[in-house]
């Protein structure tokens, strides 16, 4: 076990509606993994965060299978999406040849 400097955050993005199965659209968690959330050890938490990104990946498996609504650019991002990556631009004016130390 990894000694704990953080408590783990909350993976609520403001979308608090749940779905057909009881899972919150937004983050994905149950009425119960929401109402405890505070309770939950940081070992608890991670844990519900990982079965979390599991229900996501099995709700977007079969979105694609059927037909993924179509998002506008206003939804927030979600914690479970990888994080951009941002490219470094090589054709910079700048020459750091003799840059030292």
């Amino acid at each position: 076990m990894q000694l704990e400097f953080f408590d783990v955050p909350s993976p609520c993005i403001g979308i608090c509606q749940s779905d057909d199965k009881g899972y919150c659209l937004g983050c994905m968690r149950t009425r119960d993994e929401r109402q405890l959330w505070i309770n939950l050890t940081s070992d608890d938490k991670q844990k519900v965060i990982k079965r979390c990104i599991q229900r996501k990946k099995r709700k977007d498996g079969k979105l694609k299978a059927k037909e993924k609504p179509h998002t506008t650019d206003e939804d927030q991002p979600s914690l479970f999406d990888p994080p951009s990556k941002k490219s470094l631009d090589s054709n910079s004016d700048i020459d750091f040849g003799d840059f030292e130390l």
